[in-house]
């Protein structure tokens, strides 16, 4: 029989499988559109993800006040209702302010907080630990981000491994590319019980990650319900009929991790499919042009996307 302590560390990380990143939906006004954002949340459940975020770099979290970062997490806990994980982004400038976003997302029903080392003022190797030891301390688990083309800091495979030694620490999302040569690089490294590594960069290279070790992928929201099938092929073994799946949704994939346009490309997609109402973004994201729209439009004809369908029940 385990004792307390080796029980505490079989239980596995909250966070593995697909877990996509909420866009926050705004009226044609700018403002937040809660109606929208419920209704994406339940198209997430019905297309069987594994785990759903908001206020990460997909979700415009850069944009959102205070208040609105509350109501948004408030909000997708009330849909998500405890049936999969929430996990909940922190992008703070400083130890301070990243513990306090911690709370906030504590309060609102987080599962786990996906943390961004502070960014304004890059922090140094030796003070990395202490930041993420602060953060791990408020209580949801911690998913370190590793995103140095959005943060500029760089963190070796080592110094993940490192990290993992926190109490409270038990995953890391690796957007670092190449990706999947540092998802290995960290897996093989790793001898903390129950510390798993998830792929990001919009799920572009999600077979490599997975056969590198990755249990799962955090990518934009739009096209769950055709990613979900490939994961339940690769868990299956069915690895070509992943692949081929997984080769029909590259394209759009890959369109949507455009400098500046991203956000517009993903919210372009959900109006399509009729989840949310408008594909307004905030500054400084910018709006699709008719050329990167026409673009789009070629992807999306030949992918043949379905509408989104879900239940309606329980949204208001």
């Amino acid at each position: 029989m385990l004792n307390s302590e080796e029980a505490a560390l079989s239980v596995p990380p909250t966070v593995e499988g697909l877990v996509p990143i909420l866009a926050t939906p705004f009226h044609a006004d700018g403002s937040l559109d809660l109606v929208s954002l419920r209704r994406l949340a339940e198209f997430q459940l019905s297309s069987g993800v594994h785990g759903v975020a908001v206020l990460g770099m997909a979700s415009e979290a850069f944009a959102l006040t205070t208040a609105e970062r509350r109501l948004i997490t408030h909000a997708v806990a009330e849909v998500v209702a405890g049936q999969i994980p929430l996990v909940v982004g922190v992008a703070a400038t400083s130890t301070v302010t990243a513990v306090e976003q911690t709370n906030e997302a504590a309060a609102a029903g987080a599962d786990t907080v996906m943390v961004l080392p502070p960014f304004m003022v890059p922090p140094s190797p030796a003070q990395l630990p202490a930041f993420y030891a602060a953060v791990a301390a408020v209580g949801p688990e911690v998913m370190v981000q590793d995103a140095p083309g959005a943060t500029g800091v760089a963190m070796s495979p080592q110094q993940i491994v490192e990290l993992a030694g926190i109490a409270g620490i038990t995953s890391v999302k690796v957007e670092a590319p190449p990706t999947a040569p540092k998802v290995a690089a960290v897996v093989d490294r790793i001898e903390e019980p129950g510390f798993v590594v998830l792929g990001g960069q919009n799920a572009q290279f999600l077979l490599d990650e997975l056969a590198a070790g990755a249990v799962g992928s955090m990518p934009a929201c739009e096209i769950p319900d055709l990613l979900a099938p490939v994961f339940t092929d690769w868990r299956a073994g069915r690895y070509a009929d992943a692949r081929a799946r997984f080769d029909l949704l590259l394209p759009l994939l890959v369109y949507g991790l455009q400098s500046g346009i991203a956000w517009a490309v993903h919210k372009e997609v959900l109006v399509r499919r009729g989840l949310i109402e408008h594909a307004a973004v905030r500054l400084p994201a910018r709006e699709l042009d008719a050329r990167a729209r026409s673009g789009l439009t070629a992807i999306l004809d030949r992918l043949e996307l379905p509408a989104g369908t879900l239940p309606l029940t329980g949204i208001h």
